[in-house]
């Protein structure tokens, strides 16, 4: 192997070489966990996602080592191809993504694609990296490998730390996988282009120099324009009412509609007769058309049959099942438990949000508290009993669809174990569930994790959950508008079930209680008990303490 002709001292020259290879490392992994959040944003379930995309990569980096072994001869013109067409490839991953999702209505094969092409651009880096080193300074092949090794494991530790804490909350997805890309042609070029330009023929630098330029000038371009496009792509998905849109840091939240007064305004109406819809992550949360049935059917059944007087809610940002509570002259306090200050900003300061909930977040009873509601209910338990606040006679889960592997935790026999202890006697505990017909083995586990830490239960159910509500496990919703629905055709399409588990350590009484308000969404027969007589078996993917087989109680 010809030694390399440097501009610098071969030890330098070296030190060089591995720097870059920490910088290619850094981005490789930003490019890996770029596409693995945004598949679990626009696709749902971020466990299969991540398997899909990091086994795909891993694979894709065996077949760009082997295709790398035919430009090993002339590596550092194979290096700066790679580099440039990495660059590119990566960093308008995120955007072509988005681009698939939101025009084309799908994105699970340019996902694969994106892990397929991104997977080889940087399993043929190793090789051609390995040989420029080579070049530079000759040694042993153990040596060799291990320093690459060394500086691409460091690199990847900095890329994956940057990913969460730098580029997602300063620059967002789109841009921060571009300017990634923009790094890393710049990296890459500069290695070429300077410490190895001996050894490139005057085509070949100029070639090289045209790639990167034209690489370089893409991604700014996309830089510039990341912002409409996010626009127009939030149009295509969520229709031309999308009005507010923020990255919080723990989610995206969207809110569409429910602005300006109207004849519809109680219920969070445009004066169009748009109602107002909350996404989170792109899944329906809140619907102004029939949020009412869902909170009057949380709420009402759990504060009857009982004191009232303190009540605990665990998620419920939006403040809806708030407003229900404090219809009820005897409650004399509230703590709600939400983990996104963001929602608990727009649900006090948006005017639709905040007439949808009436204030209620406003209201002097209610403390609020920001915090994960298992590690909150973790922490209250440890505490001395002097310092523990007292018993609650009512606390109502308000949190995401189990069907989303990040929530199961909030279903697991340990959160509902949590939530007993702070339960007072006669105390009552309510859980939405999820959809009992469309999902049966998730609410029925969720049914039997409760009763397992010794509350007995009443599963029930009401009718009014649209179809698509919470985007299901595997994908995000789009509206009405979006999908090209007509608005009558969104507000009379197939509706199905929200399900609700109500617990107690006595068996709880279900109904509604004789002060209880007048109820908007609801009648009597609607609320109906659940028994069934089929098998309760586990939903694959919840904790293990959840893997219950127990027989089935009539």
């Amino acid at each position: 192997m010809t030694p390399a002709r440097l501009p610098v001292p071969a030890g330098l020259g070296r030190l060089l070489v591995l720097a870059v290879v920490f910088v290619c490392a850094a981005c490789g992994l930003v490019y890996e966990l770029e596409l693995v959040a945004l598949a679990t944003y626009l696709v749902g379930d971020s466990v299969t996602q991540a398997s899909v995309v990091l086994s795909v990569m891993v694979f894709a980096m065996g077949v760009g080592a082997l295709l790398a072994k035919r430009l090993r001869c002339r590596a550092a013109v194979g290096f700066g191809v790679v580099e440039a067409g990495l660059a590119l490839v990566g960093g308008c991953s995120a955007m072509a993504l988005y681009a698939c999702f939101a025009w084309f209505g799908q994105s699970r094969s340019a996902l694969v694609g994106f892990s397929l092409l991104i997977g080889v651009l940087i399993g043929a880096e190793v090789p051609l990296l390995m040989t420029l080193i080579q070049r530079v300074r000759r040694q042993d092949a153990g040596g060799a490998v291990a320093d690459l090794f060394a500086a691409d494991y460091v690199g990847a530790l900095v890329g994956g730390l940057a990913f969460p804490f730098l580029l997602l909350p300063c620059l967002g997805q789109l841009t921060g996988a571009l300017v990634t890309g923009v790094v890393n042609a710049a990296a890459g070029g500069a290695l070429v282009l300077w410490l190895f330009r001996r050894d490139l023929t005057a085509r070949a630098r100029w070639t090289l120099l045209g790639v990167n330029a034209l690489v370089l000038a893409l991604l700014a371009t996309g830089m510039l324009l990341a912002v409409p496009f996010e626009r127009a792509a939030r149009r295509a998905v969520y229709g031309s009412l999308a009005r507010v849109a923020v990255q919080t840091g723990v989610q995206e939240v969207v809110l569409t509609g429910g602005t300006g007064p109207g004849t519809g305004a109680a219920h969070g109406r445009k004066g169009s007769g748009r109602p107002l819809a909350l996404y989170l992550d792109g899944r329906l949360r809140v619907s102004a058309d029939t949020e009412f049935r869902y909170h009057e059917a949380l709420v009402h059944p759990a504060m009857a049959g009982g004191r009232r007087a303190r009540v605990l809610v665990l998620g419920g940002g939006d403040g809806l099942a708030v407003r229900e509570i404090l219809r009820y002259r005897a409650v004399r306090s509230v703590t709600v438990v939400e983990l996104d200050p963001g929602v608990l900003q727009l649900a006090r300061t948006d005017a639709g949000l905040s007439r949808l909930n009436r204030h209620s977040l406003r209201d002097p009873r209610v403390h609020v508290v920001t915090a994960d509601a298992f590690d909150w209910l973790r922490e209250r338990g440890r505490e001395r009993p002097d310092r523990r606040p007292a018993p609650y006679d009512v606390i109502v889960s308000d949190l995401p669809d189990p069907g989303i592997a990040a929530s199961t935790k909030l279903y697991s026999q340990e959160f509902y174990g949590l939530a007993e202890r702070m339960l007072a006697d006669g105390g009552r505990l309510v859980v939405h569930a999820g959809p009992p017909a469309v999902r049966p083995r998730m609410y029925w586990t969720v049914e039997a994790t409760i009763r397992s830490v010794g509350l007995a239960t009443v599963p029930y159910r009401v009718p009014g959950r649209p179809d698509g509500f919470y985007g299901g496990p595997d994908r995000p919703a789009r509206s009405a508008e979006a999908a090209g629905d007509t608005p009558a055709a969104a507000a009379t399409g197939p509706l199905r079930y929200w399900g609700f588990v109500l617990a107690s350590r006595q068996r709880p009484v279900f109904g509604l209680a004789p002060d209880a308000p007048l109820l908007a969404g609801l009648t009597p027969q609607e609320l109906q008990t659940g028994r069934r007589r089929e098998a309760r078996c586990r939903m694959h993917g919840l904790p293990a303490s959840t893997l219950l087989h127990p027989r089935y109680l009539d």
